[in-house]
């Protein structure tokens, strides 16, 4: 039979309290030990009647060896909880504080527990705040009121990512004490409350400013890195009920209703940052008018306009694209008014090039490895009259012959560098193919819509199915022009005359359908030109009104998700050149994330234990115990706490050598 707990402290219990308290145990290993209430021990404490300073030395010798840390045991803890506030809100007088506004948010406390479930993805704590989860949040989101901090509420979102949890909602599966002990708390905060809480965090555009702020920084990081940026449209399909503008989906070939955002990635293909659009205007717009005058403030090391002056191949930096963004009048406009150079495919190549012009080269990609290439290179010019600009041209050939033309301003770059860069853009594919599997890129964060500004500019209606219907009378006009030129190309034998006839009657008859086609044609596209393409939204038809998805909460998610991504780019590079390759060392940082550890906390020596448990080989463990290494090196702190995280492998020793 279960022994009833206390709910009185008596003196000599008193005495116990304060000893274990100064020693570096935590209000529930020292409530368990003396077999009174959690409540009991901490309201005593908010009252003064036990009073303790905080540990500076050695610990004292556990009394006490049976202590639950194990899961078992926690979760008889936790479930025994949910009979008061929830399930695992052991801590219920700091929390009655909290909702009464008498205490202030929840501190992290950690106690010892084995095989805590998620307890691996600790291990990427380093890398989250090494990429900005914590730079200046608050000053950014300002005074947090209620029990979850927004150190809390932040790091809870960056293990959910790395974790797989991909959506809010997920999260009613998983066991909410055992991820809150991963935060140094009792449990995460229910679904509701972490909506309530990331709307909070969502206001004003604070999210935005956050992403701003970080992008910069990481690119004042890597400055090698952030002088060739990527660029490239992704669609976020939606599947309900409103009206939203359709889009163009490479991947699916349709189109379909959707958000275009425009991502801006670095040579590695990792964000900086990615631009929301209601409308989609075209990239060319975008970059434009969002892109390159943000690039221009922020990407570092740019040269000085004296240096521009007096090199006139110099460039501030360049911009790579696809096919979607050529034009040689923004070629021309980015190099004049920006001295910025671009870099994409040829969208309409001459002739091929002589064999003999190609030389073979040994290129370096950006990944590190080395290819073997047939490059050649000319001086050209794209566009006619006054979009006409002179660019380089580098071609490579083929093993089957084909040739694939890459046009650049950068003349200052070799044919080599803009040949690994111009095909290093498949990285931005793989990060939006990685994202859209492993972090739920195109999820909604929330259900809320908004009005589109009344000064936004769309097609308009008529001037669509007008040209809907041009598209359809030209492709029936080419159907037939090509039967009309098979025919001529082969005439019937004169000498057959029912097969001549019938030959000279199909021929008439397509004769007359193609000069009433191609008048019908020539009306229509006067009609399309009398008429204005755009017009504004507020002058649409009421059936025509669409309304845009919210993306305040979408900013705040994707950013951190961002940051989880770079988190666990950065671990997995750590490690590729010993797992053979990054997918593999990618795998191996994924199967860390969602094992379990045990947390061994030493509040006297201000370290947290994170022991990790072992892999499924030995020659795994030994690539982990790399990572061990260089998590060690870091000389992370806890955030919102003064523990060091130390990280071990179970079957190694636990001491920590500096």
């Amino acid at each position: 039979m279960t022994q009833r707990k206390s709910k009185v402290l008596s003196s000599d219990k008193l005495e116990k309290a304060k000893v274990l308290l100064s020693g570096g145990y935590s209000r529930s290993e020292v409530a368990r030990s003396l077999n009174v209430k959690y409540d009991t021990l901490s309201k005593a404490v908010w009252d003064g009647r036990v009073t303790y300073q905080p540990p500076s030395g050695k610990a004292v010798e556990v009394i006490n060896e049976t202590l639950p840390i194990d899961k078992s045991s926690r979760s008889q803890i936790d479930v025994a909880a949910g009979e008061g506030l929830g399930v695992a809100c052991v801590r219920v007088v700091e929390r009655v504080y909290s909702a009464v506004g008498l205490g202030g948010v929840a501190e992290s406390r950690f106690e010892r527990c084995n095989d805590v479930s998620f307890g691996g993805v600790l291990s990427a704590l380093p890398a989250l705040t090494a990429n900005g989860l914590f730079d200046g949040i608050d000053k950014v989101f300002g005074e947090f009121k209620g029990y979850y901090p927004v150190t809390h509420i932040l790091a809870l979102l960056g293990f959910m990512a790395l974790c797989r949890i991909k959506t809010v909602e997920r999260l009613r599966w998983q066991p909410p004490g055992e991820l809150g002990r991963l935060l140094g708390l009792d449990r995460i905060p229910e679904v509701k409350c972490l909506r309530e809480k990331l709307t909070a965090l969502s206001q004003d555009g604070v999210p935005e400013k956050w992403g701003e702020s970080l992008s910069k920084r990481w690119m004042d990081d890597f400055p090698e890195l952030a002088g060739f940026l990527y660029v490239d449209g992704h669609v976020r399909l939606y599947g309900g009920q409103e009206k939203i503008p359709k889009q163009y989906v490479s991947r699916q070939r349709l189109c379909m209703r959707g958000v275009m955002d425009f991502w801006v990635n670095d040579m590695l293909g990792r964000p900086f940052f990615v631009v929301r659009t209601a409308v989609n205007p075209g990239m060319l717009e975008v970059l434009r008018k969002e892109i390159v005058p943000r690039l221009l403030k922020d990407v570092p090391g740019q040269p000085s306009e004296q240096e521009l002056e007096s090199n006139p191949l110099a460039y501030r930096f360049v911009i790579v694209f696809d096919r979607e963004g050529y034009s040689p009048e923004f070629f021309r406009e980015m190099w004049t008014v920006h001295r910025v150079a671009c870099i994409t495919y040829h969208k309409y190549p001459k002739e091929d090039w002589n064999d003999n012009e190609f030389d073979e080269y040994d290129v370096k990609l950006v990944s590190g490895e080395t290819t073997n290439m047939k490059l050649a290179e000319r001086e050209s010019e794209v566009g006619s009259g006054k979009t006409k600009v002179k660019v380089k041209e580098v071609r490579k050939l083929t093993a089957s012959g084909h040739q694939t033309a890459i046009v650049t301003t950068a003349f200052a770059l070799s044919s080599i560098v803009i040949a690994a860069v111009m095909f290093a853009r498949w990285c931005q594919e793989n990060f939006f193919n990685y994202m859209m599997k492993h972090f739920a890129l195109d999820l909604l964060a929330d259900y809320l819509k908004e009005q589109v500004p009344d000064t936004e500019r769309v097609v308009s209606p008529e001037w669509r199915k007008l040209d809907k219907k041009i598209n359809s009378v030209t492709g029936k006009l080419k159907y037939r022009q090509s039967r009309f030129g098979q025919l001529t190309l082969h005439p019937a034998e004169e000498n057959d005359i029912e097969k001549y006839r019938k030959w000279e009657a199909a021929k008439s008859e397509l004769a007359e359908d193609i000069h009433a086609l191609e008048g019908e044609l020539e009306q229509l596209k006067k009609v399309r030109a009398s008429m204005e393409k755009y017009v504004r939204v507020s002058d649409l038809p009421e059936e025509e009104i669409f309304q845009q998805l919210s993306s305040s909460k979408k900013n705040l998610t994707d950013t951190v998700k961002m940051i989880a991504y770079r988190a666990e780019t950065a671990m997995a590079s750590a490690i590729a050149e010993e797992c053979g390759s990054l997918d593999q060392a990618r795998a191996l940082v994924r199967d860390v994330f969602t094992s379990e550890a045990d947390l061994i906390p030493d509040y006297g020596q201000h370290t947290l234990t994170v022991r990790l448990h072992n892999l499924s080989t030995r020659a795994l463990d030994r690539k982990l115990d790399k990572l061990i290494d260089l998590l060690n090196d870091s000389h992370t702190t806890y955030p919102g706490t003064e523990l060091i995280l130390r990280y071990s492998r179970i079957g190694t020793p636990d001491e920590y050598h500096a």
